[in-house]
């Protein structure tokens, strides 16, 4: 089949937080393999430029709704949710993409194409973004706006349009402007006609973990845990809930089930003349994600820029990152560290969970058939090729209780297969990174992972699914507790008995002065304006 060509059709991959591309795993048959977490700042060209940074990638059965797919692909990482006048807006010159392989052949069969344009109502007249409170999302209030289009390309290389001027969420200014961002955030879910619903603007960023990790990985003794990096922090998020039957080959998502993901966003270049720079050159690839955690821990610094701009298909043949792949950094580290022996090597079991999918049918060690698309009965397995992405078997429906430790736990829904936005992508790692894929068992001395276990916001049970965006700082927490700290300070530092018989002895004095005021002479109490 053929594909939109290379230069309609742009891509990328990313990585950030704790410990690296993790695994799966299972009790009957199956075993953990590798995954990753999130990638925020993950290469250093794309940390310079973190309007088009994708952070995270997530793709799953909806909850509500089994007979569609939900993908949501965030950006632009570590926002301050005080962060005016500007805040953060979507790059009005990049193309926002989420691509789907359906067949295997790591090239594009559907690429979903956001641009976005702005509407600047400010000009020369103030820098506030909101005049006055804003109660709906066309309020006049409602100073600096943006839209956005989606533009489908399929794998004959047409294209149309989905959607055109669609509203985009504005950012959360704070509650004195924006009392309800709730309402605001659901008048941005535009519907598709026949495609379903989108959504683009801020929200809570989803990821949870604790980026320690790159502090002699946790401190060198698991000491560094517990805490939340990206709690209060924002991101942009791109959801996207499709009915899966337009994402399967031939339309049949029983007989084809499993599709591969990733997200990727291109910037234009510049074209260059004597004394001028325009930009009018071609769109260029400068980020791309599919599983987390892959480009910011597997991949090494040297390789990292470079990883943005492949395509899939190119993956294989670049010695580079397979080598990484199969023998990866990250345990090697841990038994220098932690003195935890790394797994042997080569580790094909990483291989299988990275590049071709969970599969009886690529060779691999791990004996189960769940999401690699050589499992569609549609497939011409000659043209498949390995490469990097997040793949989703679209038949396994969600479970009533969904496990935070996904495939790992035995619940097949989550990560590797798909991601979930609570799957504790970090902790998977961990595991899978140190041999749960080989042995099947975890490593005790590493169970407690990272001690984040959840968002700390709770996510929605509707799409979009995402937690509205934050409104206020990320130092909120840390400033009460400097108040509480302070005030606690003023008493000294006596044991808790000194404290109660100080207690006690003032009291003995308070009633003995006051024993003794009652008994002066008549006159000197009269003369006093005491009530005793």
């Amino acid at each position: 089949m053929s594909k939109p060509q290379t230069a309609r059709v742009p891509r990328r991959s990313r990585a950030a937080a704790a410990v690296l591309a993790a695994g799966v795993a299972l009790v009957g048959g199956l075993v953990p393999g590798p995954a990753g977490a999130s990638s925020h700042r993950e290469a250093p060209l794309i940390a310079a430029d973190p309007t088009v940074d994708n952070t995270d990638l997530y793709a799953f059965v909806s909850p509500d709704k089994h007979d569609t797919t939900t993908i949501v692909a965030n950006f632009f990482g570590f926002q301050e949710p005080n962060g005016g006048p500007n805040f953060y807006p979507f790059a009005t010159d990049a193309h926002y993409d989420i691509n789907i392989d359906n067949d295997g052949d790591a090239k594009a069969d559907l690429v979903f194409r956001y641009t976005f344009s702005t509407d600047d109502r400010r000009k020369n007249n103030t820098f506030l973004y909101n005049n006055g409170q804003v109660t709906s999302i066309n309020d006049d209030n409602l100073l600096f706006r943006q839209n956005y289009s989606i533009q489908l390309f399929d794998e004959h290389g047409g294209s149309r349009y989905l959607v055109q001027n669609a509203r985009v969420a504005p950012s959360n200014v704070g509650p004195a402007s924006m009392p309800d961002f709730r309402l605001l955030r659901d008048q941005a879910i535009t519907k598709i006609g026949g495609y379903g619903v989108s959504y683009a603007g801020p929200s809570d960023d989803a990821f949870f973990a604790d980026l320690r990790v790159f502090d002699l990985l946790y401190g060198g003794n698991l000491s560094e845990v517990g805490q939340d990096t990206l709690r209060g922090y924002n991101v942009n998020t791109i959801a996207l809930q499709i009915p899966s039957h337009l994402l399967a080959v031939k339309g049949d998502p029983k007989r084809n089930p499993v599709i591969g993901i990733w997200s990727d966003t291109e910037r234009q270049s510049l074209k260059l003349s004597p004394g001028k720079a325009s930009p009018e050159g071609d769109f260029v690839q400068v980020s791309r994600l599919g599983n987390p955690l892959v480009n910011e821990v597997v991949s090494p610094a040297g390789l990292k820029d470079a990883f943005n701009a492949l395509k899939p298909e190119q993956d294989r043949n670049v010695k580079a990152l397979v080598d990484r792949v199969v023998n990866p950094e990250l345990p090697k580290l841990i038994e220098q560290i932690y003195k935890i022996k790394a797994p042997d090597t080569p580790r094909d079991d990483l291989k299988e969970i990275f590049l071709t999918g969970v599969t009886t049918k690529a060779g691999g060690p791990i004996k189960a058939d769940l999401n690699s698309q050589l499992n569609n009965a549609d497939v011409d397995a000659n043209r498949f090729a390995a490469s990097e992405m997040l793949r989703l078997n679209m038949g396994v429906m969600p479970t009533a209780q969904p496990n935070r430790l996904g495939v790992l736990a035995g619940d097949l829904q989550g990560f590797p297969n798909g991601r979930r936005l609570t799957d504790d992508v970090v902790d998977i790692a961990i595991q899978a990174m140190e041999g749960a894929a080989q042995s099947g068992k975890l490593v005790d001395a590493l169970a407690t992972g990272d001690k984040v276990d959840a968002n700390d916001v709770a996510f929605e049970q509707r799409f979009p699914y995402v937690a509205v965006p934050n409104n206020q700082a990320v130092n909120t927490n840390a400033v009460q507790q400097a108040q509480v700290e302070k005030k606690s300070s003023i008493l000294p530092d006596l044991p808790a008995g000194a404290l109660v018989g100080g207690a006690i002895g003032a009291l003995v004095l308070l009633g003995g002065a006051v024993y003794l005021w009652r008994k002066r002479p008549t006159k000197a109490r009269h003369r006093s304006n005491r009530p005793w």
